[in-house]
């Protein structure tokens, strides 16, 4: 295979995972083993991710004309992204947690919905709720004012036939 269509082929494979992607996550991989990335990319396709090293201008040309443009500006160094299909964060909880337990490489930056997230703010989005843990939280708290009412209801019918049994025993003595 000619080099030409080598790199043709890569981006073609890239361009198609940024047009299905949620978020990119742009890392710094230097000093990983093939056998770190290769745990990291299962790591990230249990979460319904991937993880792709690739040479920057490829991954400019991949990105030209879809909503992760502007990773061309993060693009600086020995770079690989990972990518989320399936949710935005679970994906930087990945490669975080990755980082801290290997103490090799960083967070560059990430593309979410066309904008250019920081390096801190690509790690903020790490520590994030997942989105099971937010609709958890969303169910919690509409179901509290509905356990407020039925307690409160409850707590006057208790009254009520405890005011009715006294009556009634008052009666009968």
């Amino acid at each position: 295979m000619s080099t030409k269509a080598f790199k043709q082929e890569k981006i073609d494979a890239m361009k198609a995972k940024f047009e299905k992607a949620q978020v990119a996550i742009i890392t710094e991989y230097k000093g990983y083993s093939v056998e770190e990335i290769t745990n990291l990319r299962r790591a990230l396709q249990k979460e319904g991710g991937d993880y792709m090293v690739t040479k920057n201008t490829l991954a400019k040309i991949a990105a030209k004309d879809t909503d992760f443009e502007a990773i061309a500006d993060a693009c600086k160094g020995p770079i690989a992204i990972a990518f989320g299909f399936e949710d935005q964060v679970s994906p930087a909880k990945v490669v975080s947690k990755f980082i801290k337990e290997s103490k090799k490489g960083e967070i560059l930056g990430a593309v979410l919905e066309g904008n250019l997230l920081s390096a801190d703010e690509a790690k903020a989005l790490a520590n994030l709720p997942s989105k099971e843990e937010l609709y958890a939280k969303m169910l919690g708290s509409i179901n509290s004012p509905a356990s407020g009412i039925v307690g409160a209801v409850n707590a006057v019918m208790a009254s009520l036939t405890r005011a009715v049994a006294a009556v009634r025993d008052q009666k009968a003595a």
